[in-house]
């Protein structure tokens, strides 16, 4: 069994642009794209306890934020166990993260951050 603990350097710099957007979109009302970014950035961080889990909290603010009570339910438990399933390599991978979606289904990767895994040298299984 393989540990995951933290990101690679060659994958941060994709995984913090998608956190600033995803700011930039919110803080400037735009939901729908500041929500889209926080899913490609859990994409991108869900092998990574601490970034996966991060991940799930900005979530579960965002949950707050629009006062929705499925997605701050929703993320509660993803944001406990989340992390943990990444370090032992549990994932399912492609998974956007919202409470929208069965939170242990995989989903095809779309072509953009297939891209990006493969600039960044990670395979993504």
């Amino acid at each position: 069994m393989k540990f995951y603990t933290s990101m690679p350097k060659s994958l941060k710099p994709y995984f913090k642009a998608e956190l600033d957007k995803y700011r930039t979109e919110s803080s400037i009302g735009n939901i729908q794209i500041a929500w889209n970014h926080l899913e490609r950035a859990h994409i991108i961080g869900q092998k990574y306890p601490y970034a996966h889990t991060f991940v799930h909290w900005k979530m579960l603010q965002f949950g707050i934020k629009i006062k929705s009570g499925k997605e701050i339910i929703g993320q509660i438990p993803r944001l406990i166990f989340g992390g943990v399933k990444s370090f032992v390599g549990k994932i399912p991978f492609g998974n956007p993260g919202g409470a929208n979606v069965p939170p242990l289904k995989p989903f095809p990767i779309e072509k953009g951050l297939q891209n990006i895994f493969a600039k960044a040298g990670i395979d993504l299984i």
